[in-house]
């Protein structure tokens, strides 16, 4: 399975090389779903429920298809006696069935913002006018839209399933609940705040109908089209081999993107219905409303130290605000919170109970370092507390527990439903957190904790993670030698941002031995390849990277075959160099030539093990005690991810996470009020990061300790710039105040965290 990665001369891996995609996408040459259009084409808009909580009675779509333009209304009885609910994907169980989301409300509404028809009219403006004449009547019920009330159980969203508890999930290790006689026992409850991912692209779906051939083609598509595609055929009653998945530039993805959502269904069903391409660009109201949000989750926890400083136990309750329904993702974030709360430390016993409670909110699903924002949160807090009862300094502390070289492979502790066991794979935690402090200049500022200087206290924090990659169970590419001698290289790996294109070349480059002009990539729609399993989970590099080295290497050894066969040697014996294919006497002959014969390779990697990346981050702050506002002074993450594909593109993604935890700190909030109507639907209220907001952010990305995991050495590194944000900042506002201002809640917004300092007097 070890490939050749570089060639004589070749050493595009490990080099910080520009991104390909950007001068296209700069030049506004880039292609979009709203960039797709068809003959014949309508578009659609959607009615959502202005009710959080009630059942619907009947829509009267009269007056709407009335409307000069208005082709056609959908609504559940359209779709006959059954409607289609949209499963989940990642760690589904037979239990959670009942919680699905139906691809259109049927005879109840659940959240402010689900679907209840849709209108396809020859315009978006007059689709959207017939929006204003449909009727829909909702007999409204009382909302549930905290996990207090939802515990109570006295409102049910699922009458017939007795709870609003849709799961428990248990994450397991050690003997967490005995006694620890003489020991240290610091418990506290902390919350963070539902937010979301917010990209520069809402989402947008073009769906379109082939009767002839009885094929559904959909632009649109992104992050996991194949998964999406099956999902979508058996809701249609189709073979997976008639829908295409068509995927085109995404403005951003997060975690968010391309999960299945009702739109995903409707738009190619209405495209089916109404025999004409359908249209559905979506808009940043339904956006912060429909998308899926995340984050919402209240702990009570108890961190057991002995006096000396050895964490002996962590154990608790979780509680996760997971909104109206199950659906796609959802359960990665609750899982994540429990199995991944002890983080990079040696906890040796772990009892902690996290509920999956329903609400009557839009449904939740992964954003960015899903529970592991949140869990990094609660942990870290709860370090710097134990360090201070404890009189232990804290970056002491941390060096202490964190877990050793010498104890890898780590055992975390192990989440049932279903069961699931993992472990840290390989690093030096200690030395990534010693670099971020001195990368801070650490011992040099401690002088100016606490210290009030022109109006603003300074403050230091640090925090430490862990961060998940390479899920499976595989990844597929294909590779040809193309007629004018370049090599294409397929792949079902899928572009999000995350500067896909430019890494795999780097690797099919070295592999092959070529000019990375040589090489043409193609990547994420179903046409490409017979399987894919898409961007999730820090998981394209070191999966589609992987399965493209086992293609190539199946290519150059069908290339030496057929170049032995004409030239008169032995296959072993020719030598492929660029663009030629040369045998020891001399006799050469072009890629190109080869070309004829149809060469081509195609791979397959299979892997059950994830990979951990791992770093810590310093940051330095200053707070206006009169404002409540924080400045973030520096901030320094770093990050050991394995083998670096692409330096440059890696700090990239290092520090735009970082900007996003910052705004998911200081700034954004989806607030409800009781009636489970959202407060900021707009970014009139719902406030994002600048590129001015914070000056002073710094990656280090390293490549010492590699990945088991694959021929390439790499480990994920799309979501360690997040994970431990919001614990690194409460920290350094904690210290600021000495300790007299402890942040157990995000965010902290102006606002919230002057409350706490006047609080604290």
């Amino acid at each position: 399975m070890n490939a050749p990665l570089r060639g004589p001369g070749n050493n595009f891996v490990g080099q910080s090389v520009e991104r390909l995609e950007d001068m296209r996408l700069l030049r506004g040459q880039g292609l979009f779903t709203d960039d797709v259009s068809r003959p014949g084409l309508v578009h659609a808009a959607i009615l959502r429920s202005t009710v959080a909580h009630g059942w619907l009675r009947g829509v009267d779509s009269a007056a709407a298809l009335a409307l000069p333009g208005v082709v056609a209304v959908i609504t559940a009885a359209t779709m006959g006696a059954k409607v289609p609910a949209i499963p989940m994907r990642l760690a589904p169980l037979d239990e959670l069935e009942p919680y699905w989301q139906p691809v259109i409300a049927a005879d109840k509404v659940r959240y402010v913002g689900e679907p209840i028809a849709v209108v396809l009219a020859e315009s978006a403006a007059i689709a959207e006018d017939a929006l204003e004449l449909l009727v829909a009547e909702i007999e409204a019920l009382p909302p549930v839209v905290d996990t207090a009330t939802a515990l109570a159980d006295g409102t049910l969203l699922f009458e017939a399933q007795g709870t609003n508890l849709a799961v428990l999930y248990t994450a397991q290790k050690g003997e967490a609940q005995a006694e620890f006689p003489g020991a240290y026992v610091r418990r506290e409850k902390m919350d963070t705040q539902r937010h979301t991912a917010t990209t520069m692209e809402t989402r947008g779906l073009l769906a379109e109908w082939d009767a002839t051939t009885e094929v559904l083609r959909i632009h649109g598509a992104s992050k996991v089209p194949f998964a999406s595609r099956g999902m979508l055929a058996k809701q249609m009653g189709l073979p997976e081999t008639s829908i295409e998945m068509i995927e085109v530039d995404v403005g951003g993805g997060f975690g968010m993107r391309g999960e299945f959502y009702p739109e995903d269904f409707l738009v190619p069903f209405a495209a089916k219905h109404c025999g004409r391409p359908v249209k559905w660009i979506e808009d940043r109201r339904e956006h912060l409303l429909a998308c899926n949000h995340a984050r919402e989750f209240d702990c009570d926890l108890e961190l057991v130290c002995s006096r000396e400083g050895d964490i002996l136990a962590l154990r608790g309750t979780v509680n996760g605000n997971m909104g109206a329904y199950m659906r796609a993702n959802v359960a990665v974030a609750p899982r994540n919170v429990g199995q991944f709360l002890s983080g990079p430390y040696a906890v040796p016993n772990v009892h902690v109970e996290v509920r999956a409670l329903l609400t009557n909110k839009t449904p939740t699903g992964t954003y960015r370092g899903p529970g592991r924002f949140e869990a990094d949160f609660f942990r870290e807090r709860l370090l710097d507390l134990a360090a201070d009862d404890l009189g232990i300094d804290r970056v002491a502390f941390r060096r202490r527990n964190l877990v050793k070289m010498a104890e890898m492979p780590y055992p975390l502790a192990t989440v049932t439903p279903p069961k699931k066991e993992e472990k840290l794979d390989s690093g030096d935690y200690v030395m990534t957190m010693d670099l971020a402090l001195a990368e801070l200049d650490w011992d040099a500022k401690l002088p100016l904790q606490g210290k009030l200087i022109d109006g603003r206290y300074h403050g230091l924090g640090v925090a430490c993670f862990i961060e998940g990659g390479a899920a499976g169970p595989r990844e597929r590419a294909r590779v040809e030698l193309v007629e004018d001698g370049t090599v294409a290289v397929y792949v079902g790996s899928t572009l999000v941002g995350q500067g896909l294109e430019t890494v795999m070349t780097q690797i099919a480059a070295d592999a092959m031995e070529c000019s990375m002009d040589t090489i043409r990539f193609f990547h994420g729609s179903t046409t490409y390849v017979s399987e894919g399993f898409g961007s999730f989970h820090s998981r394209s590099t070191v999966m589609g990277g992987s399965a493209i080295l086992l293609a190539i290497e199946e290519l150059r050894q069908r290339m030496r075959e057929a170049a032995a066969a004409r030239l008169g040697c032995k296959a072993e014996a020719v030598r492929l160099e660029e663009g030629r294919a040369v045998a020891p006497g001399g006799g050469a002959l072009s890629w190109a030539e080869l070309a004829t014969a149809g060469l081509s390779g195609d791979g397959v990697f299979h892997n059950h093990t994830h990979t951990y990346a791992y770093g810590a981050h310093a940051c330095h702050v200053a707070v206006d005690p009169r404002s409540g506002h924080v400045e973030v002074v520096d901030y320094v993450a770093v990050e050991d991810v394995g083998r670096m594909i692409n330096p440059l593109a890696l700090q990239g993604q290092i520090v735009g996470a970082v900007v996003q935890g910052l705004g998911g700190v200081f700034l954004e909030h989806l607030v409800y009020d009781a009636e489970g109507q959202l407060l900021t639907g707009s970014f009139a209220d719902y406030l994002l990061p600048t590129a001015t907001d914070y000056r002073s952010i710094r990656a280090v990305a390293m490549g010492v300790h590699t990945g088991a995991v694959g021929p390439l050495g790499a480990k994920g590194a799309g979501e360690g710039g997040i994970i431990p944000v919001g614990g690194c900042i409460a920290n350094a506002v904690a210290a600021a105040f000495s300790g007299k201002v402890q942040p157990m809640s995000l965010p902290l917004s102006p606002s919230r965290l002057w409350a706490m300092i006047e609080a604290a007097g």
